[in-house]
């Protein structure tokens, strides 16, 4: 059973994530043989204002 966690910053569509998980669901399928309804994908997002890149965070590099 592939678990395959994704983290990200807050801010997309339900649209989007949806079509995301669509995606790498079907990338771990190919890649591995394994069916697609044993494939879990868990989405994990952050605030901005929890995410920072050198030193600054999201919420205020914008």
């Amino acid at each position: 059973m592939p678990l395959v966690h994704i983290e990200l910053i807050e801010g997309r569509s339900p649209e989007q994530l949806k079509q995301m998980v669509e995606d790498v669901t079907t990338a771990i399928s190919k890649n591995t043989g394994a069916p697609k309804e044993h494939i879990h994908v868990v989405l994990s997002e952050m605030q901005k204002n929890h995410y920072a890149v050198g030193g600054v965070l999201k919420s205020d590099a914008e």
